[in-house]
């Protein structure tokens, strides 16, 4: 067969051998250019949805710092009421109350949950059944409160990542869907990481990663099962933004160029808000991500290696810490 193909290709006309690359390339070239234009249409000019479509209503997950914190603010100034579901009712209070003097028109309900416990959803589930709630930022997860190697983690430790990353994620959105699907339009969104989508593994931080992946997964398949009926699923890719959460996994001190502060982040999330099935909304996230796919796989796996035996080796550890990223 092989020889078959190969005096095939020998009795090709010689033009014909070349202009074949040629063609491939141009392909690949017209691709990436697709992909170039698409990106800042995304980012820079397409307009964003009005949220107040959904419904009237957005629902938040860890809202109480970080990133949670800086969607509610996003979504009060897009008009939309909220109900916000965290472990902390005394920082529960402080943010409802800041929302409130800052957006007076804007009502808050605060719902006091343990996405750690073993309770069932139930609380969350009544809540919603009055409320119509349009959008859904799933946002509330936690990760490793120090570096380490699987084998050495605290089963209490991976235990809880799983319960809060998983169950609470999905919990959350099955909470929301069947007001979403009686109304017939809603959008949930849930925060994912580039700990599972832009680099090939996060070692020492393992768990935490898988569980990401499945928040990418659960996603983009509700996407195509819901998606008929106006329900816009969407996983947001963040990489680094200065969180607490970040400092404990990875040094980060405070904003940079490629690492926005939360409120900088919220403001480019909002933007995709019901659109593709997975997105990196943050601009220079996007463009580490495209550098990262450049990079051979195992140069990152081992960048990422000596970051999470830097940091377990650190004295700058801080406690288990309600999301960040």
């Amino acid at each position: 067969m092989q020889s078959t193909c190969t005096h095939h290709l020998s009795t090709q006309p010689s033009w014909l051998l070349l202009l074949l690359p040629s063609c491939l390339g141009l392909l690949f070239l017209l691709k990436q250019t697709f992909y170039l234009l698409q990106w800042l249409y995304a980012t820079f000019f397409r307009s964003h949805k009005d949220l107040t479509s959904y419904g009237p209503w957005a629902l938040v997950t860890g809202p109480t710092d970080g990133i949670g914190k800086a969607f509610a603010h996003q979504l009060a100034l897009h008009g939309l009421n909220l109900v916000l579901v965290s472990r902390d009712p005394i920082k529960l209070n402080a943010v409802s109350s800041d929302i409130q003097s800052s957006f007076p028109n804007i009502k808050t309900k605060i719902v006091v949950f343990d996405f750690a416990s073993n309770e069932g959803f139930g609380v969350i589930e009544e809540v919603v059944k009055g409320v119509d709630v349009g959008v859904l930022i799933n946002n509330v997860g936690i990760t490793y409160p120090k570096a380490n190697y699987f084998d050495e983690l605290e089963e209490k430790v991976w235990k809880e990542i799983v319960r809060v990353n998983l169950e609470g994620m999905t919990g959350v959105i099955r909470a929301v869907l069947p007001g979403m699907i009686k109304r017939n339009r809603g959008a949930i969104v849930s925060i994912g990481s580039g700990a599972a989508i832009v680099v090939p593994s996060h070692p020492l931080f393992t768990i935490y990663a898988a569980t990401k992946a499945y928040i990418d997964q659960l996603s983009r398949s509700l996407y195509m099962e819901y998606k008929h009926y106006g329900i816009d699923v969407q996983c947001q890719v963040p990489l680094y933004v200065a969180t607490k959460m970040a400092s404990n996994v990875a040094f980060i001190e405070g904003p940079s160029l490629f690492v926005p502060s939360p409120e900088e982040y919220a403001r480019a999330a909002m933007s995709r808000v019901g659109y593709e099935p997975r997105c990196i909304p943050y601009w220079a996230h996007a463009v580490q991500s495209f550098l990262a796919q450049l990079v051979p796989e195992p140069i990152l796996d081992g960048w990422r290696l000596s970051i999470g035996i830097r940091r377990r080796g650190s004295d700058k550890l801080g406690p288990l810490d309600l999301h960040v990223k």
